[in-house]
């Protein structure tokens, strides 16, 4: 097909195309940030919790919960527990990397192998989560300029990088709770739970954005999919 618009005008060729991509893409972006950004900064956006699960105590300032964020974590207690949008309990970070204090875990409840074995999984986290979320921020800019062909094959290129990344970053959220659950909490003699945080499921969802915007775009590389050829008219 002829077209007098410019190459290098944003979303002006394969208007639907480009424009699913960009949002797609543009979506993930801000759901990626927003979890590479979580708790201590944001507070309602943290990985993953660990609470006690003693019962029949009287209600105290000790902390029975931990929340994990990519840059530290927030311990909260029964008088003042946590929301999904507030979080007052006392905070530590953000860092890059940082280690749990003995006598938290202890007033908490909560076992230190569980605690060692959560830090060691964030630290690897905390580096993969800003390189997805700036991955993905280049793709949706590139997403823009499918007119142009070595444009429309960049754009792919650095989704593909979002999508391995942020598949890397998925698998380890994902086992590093299951593991917790299944291998570490069974040999320990804690009353505690590890619960999933609305981080992951945050990370689900931009994994999932992800791979369609990756269909989209290789259905633009390979004009398949009825993604016709665009040429410049002089």
């Amino acid at each position: 097909m002829k077209s007098t618009v410019p190459l290098h005008r944003p979303l002006a060729h394969h208007s639907f195309v480009s424009s699913v991509a960009f949002f797609l893409l543009f979506v993930a972006f801000i759901i990626l940030l927003f979890v590479s950004i979580s708790l201590p900064i944001v507070k309602s956006v943290y990985l993953l919790s660990v609470q006690s699960t003693l019962t029949g105590q009287v209600p105290t300032n000790i902390a029975t919960e931990l929340r994990f964020g990519v840059w530290g974590l927030c311990a909260s207690s029964v008088l003042d527990p946590p929301t999904w949008l507030t979080n007052d309990g006392e905070c530590f970070g953000p860092a890059l990397g940082y280690n749990i204090p003995q006598n938290l875990t202890d007033l908490a409840g909560v076992s230190p192998t569980i605690v060692q074995a959560v830090e060691e999984g964030l630290l690897v986290v905390l580096v993969l989560h800003p390189i997805a979320a700036g991955f993905s921020f280049l793709a949706f800019l590139a997403a823009c300029f499918l007119g142009s062909h070595a444009f429309a094959i960049f754009a792919l290129i650095l989704t593909v990088l979002t999508v391995i990344v942020t598949t890397t970053v998925l698998a380890i959220d994902l086992a590093l709770v299951i593991i917790a659950r299944n291998k570490i909490i069974p040999a320990i003699p804690y009353q505690i739970q590890v619960l999933f945080g609305p981080g992951i499921w945050m990370i689900l969802t931009a994994f999932v954005l992800t791979w369609i915007a990756l269909v989209f775009l290789s259905a633009r590389v390979c004009y398949c999919c009825g993604v016709t050829r665009w040429v410049c008219a002089h």
